[in-house]
C-alpha cells in the first residue's frame, strides 16, 4: 500500500516493472545497513587516521537521518500516501550519498586520493536531487521544466547550508583545512552545482517517465 516511483507508466516488458519493484526495496533495506555498518566502525575506532579532522561524531549522529527522513515524511503523509506504493527509489537517492561519504571516509579515500573529495561533491549531489526531483512528480500537474528549476534550486541551497555545516563542524578549528577554505569550497559548490544540472536534467527528460508514482491499482 505504498508507492513505487520506480515503475513508469509504459514498459516494453511486462516483467520489468516486477522485477525492479523487487530489487529496489532490497537495495534499499541493503544500503541502510551498510550505512549503518560504516557509521559504526567509525564509532568504535574512532582513532583511526581516516576519522581525524572530519566531523565523524557529527556523520555519526546526523547521517542515520538520512534512512529515516523518507520513512518519516511518508508516514506523516497519512490516508494520502495510501494510492501509491512505497517510494524506494526516493529513499535510495536519499540515503546514497550518505552510504557514499561514509564509505570514502572508512577506505580513507579523503586523505590517499587527491581528487576523491573533488569529485564526491559531483557524484553525491546527483542522487540527492534526483529523490527531490522524483518527489516533485507526486504534484499533479507539475510541468517538467518546473521539476527541473526546482530540482536545481534545492541542490544549490542544500549544499549552502551543507558547506556552512562543514565549517562549523570541522573547518573553524582545523588551521590546515582554514587555509584554502575559500578556494576549496569555490569548487565544491561548482561541483555540486554541476551535479544539480544533472540531476535535475535527468529527472526531466530520462526519468520523466520511468520515475512517475504509479497508483497501487496500476500494479496489481
Amino acid at each position: 500500500m505504498t508507492p513505487d516511483v520506480s515503475v513508469g507508466a509504459a514498459s516494453s516488458s511486462p516483467a520489468t516493472p516486477t522485477n525492479v519493484s523487487k530489487v529496489v526495496p532490497r537495495v534499499n533495506i541493503a544500503a541502510k545497513v551498510v550505512l549503518v555498518l560504516l557509521l559504526a566502525h567509525a564509532a568504535a575506532f574512532p582513532d583511526l587516521s581516516q576519522y581525524q579532522g572530519k566531523g565523524t561524531g557529527w556523520r555519526i549522529l546526523l547521517y542515520p537521518l538520512s534512512a529515516l527522513l523518507v520513512p518519516l515524511i511518508w508516514w506523516a503523509l497519512g490516508e494520502r500516501r495510501r494510492r501509491w506504493r512505497y517510494p524506494h527509489i526516493i529513499d535510495v537517492c536519499v540515503i546514497a550519498p550518505f552510504v557514499i561519504d561514509t564509505a570514502g571516509n572508512t577506505a580513507n579515500l579523503y586523505d590517499t586520493v587527491v581528487w576523491w573529495d573533488d569529485v564526491m561533491h559531483f557524484v553525491t549531489w546527483v542522487p540527492w536531487v534526483v529523490g527531490f526531483g522524483l518527489a516533485l512528480r507526486y504534484i499533479d500537474g507539475v510541468a517538467r521544466w518546473t521539476v527541473f528549476g526546482l530540482t536545481v534550486g534545492f541542490g544549490a541551497v542544500t549544499h549552502i547550508i551543507w558547506e556552512l555545516m562543514e565549517y562549523v563542524a570541522f573547518i573553524r578549528s582545523n588551521p590546515d583545512e582554514l587555509e584554502g577554505a575559500y578556494r576549496d569550497t569555490m569548487g565544491d559548490l561548482t561541483l555540486s552545482l554541476t551535479g544539480s544540472f544533472t540531476g535535475a536534467a535527468l529527472c526531466a527528460t530520462v526519468l520523466w517517465t520511468i520515475g512517475r508514482p504509479v497508483p497501487i491499482a496500476q500494479t496489481r
